[in-house]
């Protein structure tokens, strides 16, 4: 098989970043920080940046296809907790799907009708799930293809928004007296903490990644940091072409609005293009990729070593993720999932960094930064739940119904089928560590 290098791995990570979260969710930052949503987007960053931390020290022990759940079992055993992690996991790529296609919606109900019509809103939504769920059964070459086109598409437009976007770029609303209060402004960065969720899929290609110690650090912190000044870039310039009264009245696809000052109609229907296109793109990879591999663990135990026995159970799964992505997209509206979504993978990504910070011999980890990673996304998602309950506990409903769903669908699918998770989720990784253990 061909070693990955740096630019593929930095690209997995950009792409699995760059998708439908920065379209679908920076309404909501907006409406929530005000001003200040660029200090929410940095605080997202900052904590995608220091788990990155931890990803790299566990890629670098542990290579493997299965990524974060090979992490969470060799940390906490093969066990009830990490089959409730994984089953985890996989529903926050469900989230995530349903996200996008919402996404997807919105700016494509905005493109032909001129605003958000709900009956094709969710038509669309619905629609784009199943042409990709059928895309990715023809096979990954026909996926790898369409993948490739849209990730370069949409990351030439966005660049492209934050550079012209300069010249009807009005700084006023950027003033710290148009900026919410800390905890709003806190809260804002983590509901969009999801598009920042997407650079942990390096992991599941370390074991095929050229010079792995040199590559995959550089791979993971640069791609976390590009998004990072991307994103901010993004809300600053929309914050400065965009009222917050246009920004709450279009949340669902403030960006296209955002465009316009400078671009008139023609910004409008190139932004809307884009933001479908990169949603687009989104849902294919998750389909094919991250939610995938989830499937077949919680289906398996493990990630089959046979090319066949893969293809069969990995079709099962992308049908059976791409109908609960449609549910999902069309009975909960974008703050519900995209609150869900947050919360399921800062819950994912405290314990992988507890996972470093456990396994610090082994990963020659620094524990101080393991263990404030662990901290500081624990406490974001205390926060994230606080705040809600406090100022709108509504939003927190999907978040608890997929929460007590996994965890009595794992215990119920543990006892029925007597459900172990192996040892390793990678054969691979299995066979180099016993050879590692006889010499």
């Amino acid at each position: 098989m061909k070693k990955i290098g740096f630019l593929e791995a930095f690209s997995i990570g950009v792409g699995g970043m760059v998708g439908g979260g920065i379209f679908a969710v920076l309404g909501l930052t907006i409406d929530l920080a005000k001003g200040a949503a660029p200090i929410a987007f940095l605080i997202a960053g900052l904590l995608a940046l220091i788990t990155a931390y931890s990803y790299v020290k566990l890629s670098l022990r542990y290579p493997s296809e299965g990524g974060t759940i090979e992490f969470i079992v060799q940390a906490f055993g093969n066990n009830l907790f990490s089959s409730l992690i994984n089953n985890l996991l996989l529903m926050s790529y469900v989230i995530m799907l349903s996200v996008y296609a919402y996404a997807f919606g919105s700016y494509g109900s905005a493109l032909f009708l001129g605003n958000d019509v709900e009956w094709l809103h969710k038509l669309l939504s619905s629609g784009v799930i199943l042409v990709f769920v059928f895309i990715n059964l023809l096979g990954a070459f026909m996926t790898g293809k369409a993948e490739d086109f849209m990730v370069f598409l949409k990351l030439f437009i966005l660049l492209g928004f934050v550079i012209i976007g300069i010249i009807t770029f009005n700084p006023t609303q950027l003033n710290p007296k148009y900026w919410s209060d800390f905890l709003s402004v806190s809260t804002g960065g983590l509901i969009i903490f999801l598009a920042y969720e997407g650079f942990e899929l390096i992991a599941n290609t370390a074991r095929d990644v050229k010079n792995p110690e040199k590559t995959l650090p550089l791979a993971y912190y640069s791609s976390v940091i590009f998004v990072i000044i991307l994103y901010i870039g993004i809300a600053i310039i929309t914050i400065g072409n965009v009222s917050f009264e246009e920004a709450k009245k279009a949340s669902d696809y403030v960006l296209a609005i955002a465009a316009k000052p400078y671009l008139g109609e023609f910004g409008f229907v190139i932004i809307a293009i884009a933001a479908m296109l990169s949603t687009a793109s989104a849902i294919n990879a998750t389909i094919y990729g991250a939610g995938r591999v989830g499937y077949l663990v919680a289906k398996l135990g493990e990630i089959p070593e046979t090319f066949e026995e893969k293809v069969k159970n990995g079709y099962e799964g992308m049908i059976i993720l791409g109908l609960l992505g449609i549910i999902f997209s069309i009975s909960f509206n974008i703050q519900n999932i995209s609150i869900a979504g947050s919360m399921g993978f800062l819950i994912v990504f405290s314990l992988v960094n507890l996972a470093n910070f456990k396994l610090y011999k082994e990963t020659k980890a620094n524990r101080f930064i393991a263990g404030s990673g662990f901290l500081l996304t624990l406490i974001a998602t205390i926060i994230l739940i606080g705040y809600n309950i406090t100022h709108n506990p509504k939003n927190l409903v999907s978040s608890s119904l997929v929460i007590f769903a996994v965890m009595i669908l794992t215990y119920l699918y543990k006892k029925i089928e007597n459900h172990q998770l192996s040892e390793y989720m990678d054969k691979y990784l299995e066979i180099d560590e016993k050879k590692e253990n006889n010499e």
